[in-house]
């Protein structure tokens, strides 16, 4: 049976995905209300009675609307370190079942192996994942100011990247909703990546492994998809990466399902 992998939905208002392998059905954050997270996996012919866990990346509730709903009814178990369950917890009026992990650890998920890695940005002490699968290996970092060494080291061996692309930076300085405060903080090293900076954090992370793309939490009114595939085509032409395949997340709607082969 091939790994799957599906982005259930990314942007500024809620952020999920869904991986299944042979032995283990994993949601990656859950920032959706319960009914929308049921609905999009009801529409891959799953349901979320069906899931071994929730791994969470950190508190903010564009990735954790549902778990106040989700995890105490079904008793699926959370996966998160010590300060975003704390976070969490303050949130959620119900007791949610929660295995918590340190922060740069590593941790199995039936037969996904966690690797967790510290992110820059404006959370308790948000992470990024790099899932181990018998496919290949998946990395996620949906929300970083600026990308670390420590972070391209962790990612150069994906097979599958979901990466931010947060916003264009003169839409953002351009947009008149936004408080001047509020456009410093997008923009501050504990913000979120331009297309521009995850361009560049790609190009360093490219290799002949690497084969998926997904541009991930682009904002709605600050970006627009085709300004940040194009950004992402023409950095990746540049190096001569163009065997990535490319593909911009959206908020309402999932991709379409990646089946991962499993390798030899």
């Amino acid at each position: 049976m091939p790994v799957q992998f599906t982005i259930l939905g990314s942007g500024s208002c809620g952020n999920s995905a869904y991986l299944e392998t042979a032995q283990t059905r994993l949601l990656i954050d859950a920032g959706f209300s319960a009914r929308q997270i049921r609905r999009r996996l009801e529409g891959l012919g799953r349901s979320p009675e069906t899931l071994d866990a929730l791994l969470i990346t950190h508190e903010h509730t564009d990735h954790t609307r549902a778990l106040g709903v989700l995890c105490p009814r079904l008793q699926i178990p959370i996966y998160a370190n010590r300060f975003t369950r704390e976070a969490i917890a303050s949130q959620v009026d119900s007791d949610f079942p929660c295995r918590v992990f340190a922060t740069g650890s590593t941790f199995e998920i039936g037969d996904i192996v966690v690797e967790s890695f510290t992110v820059p940005h404006d959370a308790q002490d948000p992470v990024g994942f790099l899932l181990r699968t018998p496919a290949g290996n998946i990395g996620y970092v949906t929300d970083l100011g600026h990308v670390t060494h420590l972070v391209l080291e962790r990612l150069r061996s994906a097979r599958v990247l979901i990466l931010e692309a947060n916003h264009d930076v003169v839409l953002l300085q351009n947009d008149l909703r936004r408080p001047w405060s509020t456009k410093q903080r997008i923009l501050s090293r504990h913000g979120h990546l331009s297309n521009e900076t995850a361009a560049e954090a790609a190009s360093q992370i490219a290799s002949a492994d690497l084969q998926h793309l997904y541009l991930a939490h682009l904002s709605r009114d600050c970006n627009r998809p085709e300004l940040a595939l194009r950004v992402m085509q023409e950095k990746l032409a540049g190096i001569g990466a163009t065997h990535i395949h490319i593909e911009v997340t959206c908020q309402d709607t999932p991709t379409p399902t990646l089946a991962l082969e499993d390798r030899p």
